[in-house]
């Protein structure tokens, strides 16, 4: 029985390699959010060049803000696939050197699951806020109720920011003083 649960051991930790699928999986798409976003940035800057150079009618003023807020939010998202990629490969498979010479701060550098949770949460927060304000940009308000509404949106968004903020503050503090001191 001792031999079966030394191989079958073995299997379990080399299991840990089909995290790869996951991590070559995030990274490209990624590299493809990146490609996107990039894209999207450029053709918004042909269009702003050919409407003030007379070759376009087409009012850029219409489609530029919203379209450049979509860019960004394309990059968080392929942010946030690059941070899970680099943080799972460095939990489940090996700390990657150069983060960990970049020092603790470094985005890459994930001590823990609930660190890249953390971490990753943050970023999925910060693109939906980015999102939110992109759908606000275009709202024609028909009441003065909806005017209200949106108040009210963009105050419940403050206070997540400032909870989130908060609650990483307090996790930095109780960090710093757990830690080895100086």
């Amino acid at each position: 029985m001792n031999r079966l649960e030394v191989v079958f051991e073995k299997i379990l930790w080399n299991s840990r390699f089909l995290i790869l699928i996951a991590v070559v999986s995030s990274l490209l798409g990624s590299l493809v959010l990146f490609i996107v976003g990039t894209m999207d940035i450029l053709k918004v800057a042909i269009m702003a060049f050919d409407y003030y150079l007379g070759r376009s009618d087409q009012d850029i003023h219409e489609f530029i803000v919203t379209d450049i807020i979509l860019a960004v939010d394309i990059y968080l998202v392929s942010v946030v696939l690059l941070m899970f990629g680099a943080g799972a490969y460095r939990l489940f498979i090996s700390p990657i050197e150069e983060s960990e010479e970049s020092g603790a701060s470094h985005p890459f550098n994930i001590q823990t699951f609930d660190e890249l949770k953390d971490k990753i949460v943050r970023v999925v927060i910060l693109a939906v806020i980015i999102e939110f304000f992109r759908a606000v940009v275009d709202i024609q308000f028909a009441t003065p109720l909806d005017a209200i509404y949106l108040a009210l949106s963009v105050l419940a968004l403050a206070a997540s920011v400032y909870l989130m903020n908060a609650s990483h503050d307090k996790k930095s503090v109780k960090k710093s003083d757990s830690g080895p001191s100086s």
